[in-house]
C-alpha cells in the first residue's frame, strides 16, 4: 500500500497547460507531491505529420519552462503507455495518476489498458461537456448538430476556468528520466500557453465582433487561428468558452452575431468529439450506411495533382498549397479542396482525410474526419451530397480580388484581377504580358467542374461506380 507521503502522477496528454487544467487541479487536491509527467508514445511518434510532433515538443518544452517558473519539472518518458506509466508508478510508490480524459478509440482504449495496471482517475478537459452529457432524453446520442447545440446550452455552465497556483510541489531531482524531444518550432504557431491566451484575447478584443462577416474571407485574417492550441490543449476549451460568453454579456447587440457564432464553432467541435465517441467506427467508413456503396474513382494521378496543389484551378491549389506550405488551411479553404477531391474528381474522402491528417499541424481525428464525411455528404449532419461546391464561383466569393490566390500561387501574382480565379480564359497575349505560359507555368484544369458535378451527382444517386 502506497504511504501518506507517497506523491500522485499528473499524466498530460492533450492537455499541455497549467491553467484550467482539471487533471493537475484534483491531482493536487490530494494535498501530495505531484509528478508531472508526458510519455512519448511510439504509436503516435510513428506519424507522418512532423509538423504537428514538432509542435508537440515545442509545447512540451514551453510547459516545462512554465513548471519551472512555478518551481516543479517536466518529466518525460518513451514507451507503451500502460507499460510505461506503470512501471513509473512503481518506481516513485505513486498512489494515484490522474489524467484528461481523451475520446478517440486509441486513446480509449490506452486508458482502459493503463487502467488496469495503475489507479488511474480521468478528469473531463478535453471538451466542456463530457459526450455522454450532452444526450436525448432517452440516453441516445445526438447526430444532428442544431439539436446537439441546443441541448449543450442548455446545460449549466461549467464554472469560471481553474488558475493554477503560483507553486507547485518540487519534484525530486534524482528520478531519471529523457530529455525533451528537440523538434523545428513553426514560424506561425509559436507553441506556448501563453501564446494561446494572447491569441484569445487578441481575437475577442477585434476580429471576433465581424467573425459572422469574415470567417470564411480567405483574404482577411478573420479567425481565431487557435485550432493548434486547442487541439493540443493549450488553453481549454472551458477558458475559450467562458471568455466569449463574458463578451458576448458584455457586447453591444450588433456585436454578438460574430461572437456567437464563433461559440458554435467551440461547439461543433464538441459535437464532432461526441459523434467520435458514440460512434467510433466512422473513423473507417461513412456514418450513413447507405452511403458505404459509392464507388470511388481509382485515380493516382488526379490524387496527386490535388495533393501538389495542381489542379488548375487557383483556389483549389492555394488551398492545397497553404497546406504543406503552412502546415494549417483557412476552413473554407478545407471546405472548398475537399469537395473539389471527393465531387469533382470523385475520389474517396478517405484519401482527403488521411492527407490532411498527415499535414496539419491541427490535426485532430474527430474534427478532421467529421469535416471531410461533411463535406462529402456521408456523415452525421451531412450536407446534402447533391451541394457541390463551384471553385469558381467560391474564389470570387471569398477571394474576390485573389490576395489569397497570389500568395499562395507565385506563377499567377501577374494574372490581371478579370482572370485569377479563371487563368485558363486568358488569350495568348495576355499570358505574354503576364510573363505566364497556361501548360507550363501552370496547368489547364484537371476536369471540366459542369461535366465533374454531372458525374457525380449520377454516381451518388445510384451509390455505384463512375
Amino acid at each position: 500500500m502506497p504511504s501518506k507521503e507517497a506523491p500522485v502522477i499528473w499524466w498530460l496528454r492533450r492537455d499541455l497547460r497549467v491553467n484550467d487544467n482539471a487533471a493537475l487541479a484534483a491531482a493536487l487536491s490530494t494535498g501530495q507531491a505531484v509528478i508531472p509527467l508526458f510519455i512519448l508514445d511510439p504509436v503516435l511518434l510513428r506519424s507522418e505529420a512532423s509538423a504537428r510532433v514538432n509542435f508537440l515538443f515545442a509545447a512540451l518544452r514551453s510547459l516545462d519552462e512554465e513548471l519551472r517558473q512555478r518551481g516543479s519539472r517536466l518529466l518525460v518518458l518513451r514507451g507503451e503507455p500502460a507499460e510505461t506509466l506503470s512501471a513509473f508508478t512503481h518506481q516513485v510508490g505513486a498512489a494515484m495518476v490522474f489524467a484528461e480524459e481523451d475520446y478517440s478509440p486509441y486513446a480509449r482504449r490506452r486508458d482502459t489498458a493503463a487502467a488496469k495496471r495503475v489507479p488511474l482517475t480521468l478528469t473531463l478537459g478535453l471538451t466542456v461537456h463530457h459526450p455522454a452529457a450532452v444526450v436525448k432524453a432517452d440516453g441516445k446520442p445526438y447526430t444532428v448538430f442544431t439539436p446537439f447545440s441546443k441541448a449543450w446550452k442548455a446545460l449549466p455552465a461549467s464554472g469560471k476556468p481553474w488558475q493554477a497556483p503560483t507553486r507547485l510541489p518540487e519534484v525530486k531531482s534524482d528520478l531519471f528520466v529523457q530529455p525533451l524531444p528537440e523538434g523545428a518550432a513553426h514560424p506561425d504557431f509559436p507553441a506556448s500557453e501563453r501564446e494561446a491566451q494572447r491569441r484569445l484575447n487578441e481575437f475577442l478584443a477585434g476580429p471576433a465582433a465581424a467573425y459572422q462577416e469574415d470567417r470564411n474571407r480567405l483574404d482577411l485574417e478573420g479567425t481565431s487561428s487557435l485550432s493548434p492550441y486547442l487541439r493540443f490543449g493549450l488553453i481549454s476549451s472551458r477558458a475559450a468558452v467562458s471568455a466569449v460568453r463574458g463578451k458576448i454579456s458584455q457586447a453591444d447587440p450588433a456585436d454578438r452575431g460574430g461572437l456567437e457564432t464563433w461559440l458554435n464553432e467551440l461547439i461543433w467541435r464538441e459535437f464532432y468529439q461526441s459523434i467520435l465517441y458514440h460512434f467510433p467506427g466512422v473513423l473507417r467508413e461513412a456514418f450513413q450506411p447507405g452511403m458505404r456503396a459509392i464507388r470511388w474513382r481509382s485515380a493516382a494521378a488526379d490524387l496527386a495533382a490535388w495533393q501538389a496543389g495542381q489542379t488548375g484551378y487557383p483556389v483549389v491549389d492555394a488551398a492545397m498549397r497553404q497546406l504543406t506550405g503552412m502546415n494549417w488551411m483557412h476552413n473554407r479553404a478545407r471546405m472548398i479542396a475537399a469537395s473539389f477531391l471527393v465531387k469533382d474528381l470523385l475520389i474517396d474522402w478517405r484519401e482527403g482525410e488521411r492527407w490532411f491528417m498527415r499535414h496539419l499541424i491541427d490535426g485532430d481525428p474527430a474534427a478532421n474526419n467529421g469535416g471531410w464525411q461533411w463535406t462529402a455528404g456521408v456523415g452525421t449532419d451531412a450536407a446534402p451530397y447533391f451541394r457541390i461546391f463551384n471553385p469558381i464561383t467560391q474564389s470570387v466569393k471569398f477571394d474576390p480580388h485573389g490576395a489569397y490566390i497570389r500568395r499562395w500561387l507565385p506563377e499567377l501574382r501577374r494574372v490581371p484581377p478579370e482572370f485569377i480565379h479563371q487563368p485558363w480564359l486568358m488569350d495568348l497575349e495576355t499570358q505574354r504580358q503576364a510573363g505566364f505560359v497556361l501548360g507550363r507555368d501552370y496547368p489547364y484544369p484537371l476536369v471540366d467542374h459542369a461535366e465533374s458535378k454531372t458525374r457525380a451527382l449520377q454516381v451518388y444517386r445510384l451509390r455505384g461506380g463512375a
